[in-house]
C-alpha cells in the first residue's frame, strides 16, 4: 500500500509539473524567476559619451538604462576616454574586470591620431562584486609590438586548458608591405601582466580586422565549440574547437543585408532559457547604435534573422560596442540596488541661495549659479548605517563627498569601512529652518556639513551663523 501511495503521489506531482510547464510559456517562466543581463557599453563621442555605461534587461531584448542614464565609471587615466568595453567574470565568480579601449575622439584626439599614434594601452577596472570598482589602470599591450600604433577593441575568454585568459585586441602596424589592423593576443591571469603578444587573426592583403568576439557553444549545437564574429569588411562568422587553434570560415551576414560598411562591434548574448543567441551589431554608419540579430545555431549563417519591428528596445541611451554578462540572482540584486535610477540633485545653501555645493578639482565649495554636473549628486543609501545618505557625484561616478578632518573633498570609494563612515550622513531637520535639511556626520555626530568662507567644512555648530551655514535644500 505504501509503495502504491508513493507511486500515486509521484504521478500527481509529475502531472502538476507538466501542467505548470505547459501553462507558462518559456519567456513567462524566465520573467517570473530568472535574473537578467547586464550590458556595459559607451554611448557616443566626446568626453562624457566615451565612458562606461550600464544597462539592464530581463529578457535580453528590451533594455533599460541604469544609473539614471548616467555614466557608471569614468576613466581618469590615459586619454581619459574609453570605448569598446569587455566585461569579464572569473571562472569562480570571485572577480570581474572591465577592459576597454583607451580612446577619446573629439576631446583632444582625432581618428588619424588614434590610428597612427594612439594609446598602446587598455584601460582596466577590477571588482569583486560588480558594485565597487577599483581605480582604473593602464595595461600596455601594444608596446611590445614593433611599431604597434594603437590598441583597440579588447576581448578576453577563459582557456581552461591553460588556466589563463586569452586576451585579444586590434593593433595597427606595418607588416609585409601592409599597414593595417590585425588582431593580436596574449595570455594573462590578472590583466596586469601579459605574455608576449602574437598575431591572432590577419586577413589577406590590405583588408583590416578590428572587432571580433568569441562565444562558447554547448555540445549538440552546430559543429564547433567556439564561434567568433568579426568586423572585417563583412560580419564574418568562423568556428573552431580550440580558441587558439584552426578556425573555419562559415560565411557572413551579407545574405541578410548586413555588411561591415553598415555595422560593427559584434556582441554575443546567449539566452539563459533556450538554445537561441542574439548577435548585437552596432549600426555605426547610420548612427543608430545596437540592433539584435537572432539565431538558433551561431555556426550556421543561414539561420541568422533580422528582428521584427517592435520586438526589442534599446532604451534611452544609444548603445555602442560593448559586452553582455548573464547575471546570477545575487549579481542581479546587487546591480539593481547599486545602479538604481536615482536622479541627480543639487545642494542649495540656505543663507546664500544663489550658491550650490559643487566640486572643483576634487575640492568642494559653494559657488554661484552652478548649473553643470559639478553641482549634481545622487543621494544614495548611506555607505554606512541605516537611514543615512551618501552623496555620489553625477559626473564622477564612484566619487563621494567625504570629510577628511574638517575638510571636504570628492574622493573615489575605496571600499573601506573608514571611507564608508566618512562619506555617510544623517539627514535631519534644517538647523536654521526645519523645512530645509542639515546633514549630521555619521562617525562624528556632534558635527555637521557647513560652508565657511564658501568652502565646505565639517564642524560643530554653536551659533546662529553656523546654523545658517549648515542648512541646505536638495533641489532638482
Amino acid at each position: 500500500m505504501a509503495r502504491l501511495l508513493a507511486r500515486l503521489a509521484a504521478t500527481l506531482i509529475a502531472a502538476c509539473l507538466l501542467f505548470t510547464s505547459q501553462a507558462l510559456t518559456t519567456p513567462q517562466r524566465a520573467a517570473a524567476a530568472d535574473p537578467g543581463y547586464l550590458m556595459t557599453h559607451f554611448i557616443g563621442e566626446g568626453a562624457t559619451g566615451q565612458q562606461m555605461y550600464f544597462s539592464y534587461s530581463a529578457d535580453g531584448l528590451n533594455w533599460t538604462d541604469l544609473n539614471g542614464g548616467g555614466m557608471t565609471l569614468r576613466s581618469t587615466v590615459g586619454t581619459r576616454g574609453v570605448r569598446d568595453p569587455a566585461l569579464v567574470r572569473s571562472p569562480d565568480g570571485s572577480k570581474y574586470w572591465i577592459i576597454a579601449t583607451d580612446l577619446c575622439i573629439s576631446c583632444g584626439q582625432s581618428w588619424s591620431d588614434s590610428i597612427n599614434n594612439g594609446s598602446r594601452s587598455l584601460v582596466v577596472w577590477e571588482s569583486t562584486d560588480l558594485v565597487t570598482w577599483s581605480q582604473p589602470w593602464l595595461l600596455n599591450v601594444a608596446g611590445a609590438i614593433p611599431d604597434g600604433r594603437n590598441a583597440w577593441a579588447p576581448e578576453a575568454i577563459w582557456d581552461s586548458a591553460t588556466n589563463s585568459y586569452v586576451l585579444y585586441w586590434a593593433t595597427n602596424k606595418p607588416l609585409n608591405g601592409a599597414t593595417k589592423h590585425r588582431i593580436y593576443y596574449a595570455r594573462t591571469t590578472d590583466f596586469r601582466t601579459i605574455t608576449t603578444p602574437q598575431i591572432y587573426i590577419e586577413r589577406p592583403g590590405t583588408q583590416e580586422i578590428i572587432d571580433t568576439q568569441i562565444v562558447e557553444v554547448p555540445s549538440g549545437v552546430g559543429n564547433f565549440r567556439y564561434v567568433r564574429a568579426s568586423g572585417d569588411g563583412q560580419i564574418t562568422i568562423e568556428g573552431s574547437n580550440s580558441i587558439l587553434g584552426t578556425w573555419t570560415n562559415l560565411g557572413n551576414l551579407s545574405g541578410i543585408g548586413l555588411t561591415g560598411a553598415q555595422v560593427e562591434g559584434p556582441m554575443w548574448l546567449k539566452f539563459r532559457d533556450r538554445n537561441e543567441w542574439t548577435l548585437y551589431l552596432d549600426q555605426y554608419a547610420a548612427g543608430k547604435g545596437y540592433m539584435p540579430v537572432t539565431t538558433t545555431n551561431p555556426s550556421a549563417t543561414g539561420t541568422y534573422k533580422l528582428p521584427t519591428a517592435g520586438t526589442y528596445s534599446l532604451g534611452g541611451n544609444k548603445k555602442r560596442h560593448g559586452s553582455i554578462l548573464t547575471l546570477t540572482a545575487a549579481e542581479d540584486a546587487r546591480i539593481q540596488a547599486r545602479w538604481a535610477n536615482v536622479a541627480g540633485k543639487r545642494l542649495q545653501s540656505f543663507n546664500f541661495q544663489d550658491r550650490y555645493v559643487r566640486h572643483a578639482n576634487f575640492d568642494v565649495r559653494i559657488d554661484q549659479n552652478v548649473t553643470n554636473q559639478d553641482a549634481q549628486f545622487r543621494p544614495r543609501p548611506g555607505l554606512a548605517g541605516t537611514g543615512t545618505v551618501s552623496f555620489e557625484s553625477v559626473n564622477f561616478p564612484g566619487h563621494y563627498l567625504r570629510h577628511d578632518g574638517s575638510d571636504f573633498q570628492l574622493v573615489y570609494n575605496d571600499g573601506t569601512t573608514q571611507f564608508a563612515e566618512d562619506a555617510t550622513f544623517r539627514q535631519v531637520a534644517g538647523l536654521a529652518d526645519s523645512s530645509w535639511s542639515s546633514f549630521q556626520s555619521y562617525n562624528h555626530p556632534d558635527r555637521y556639513i557647513r560652508h565657511y568662507a564658501f568652502q565646505l567644512k565639517l564642524e560643530t555648530i554653536t551659533t546662529a551663523t553656523g546654523r545658517g551655514d549648515a542648512t541646505f535644500r536638495l533641489t532638482s
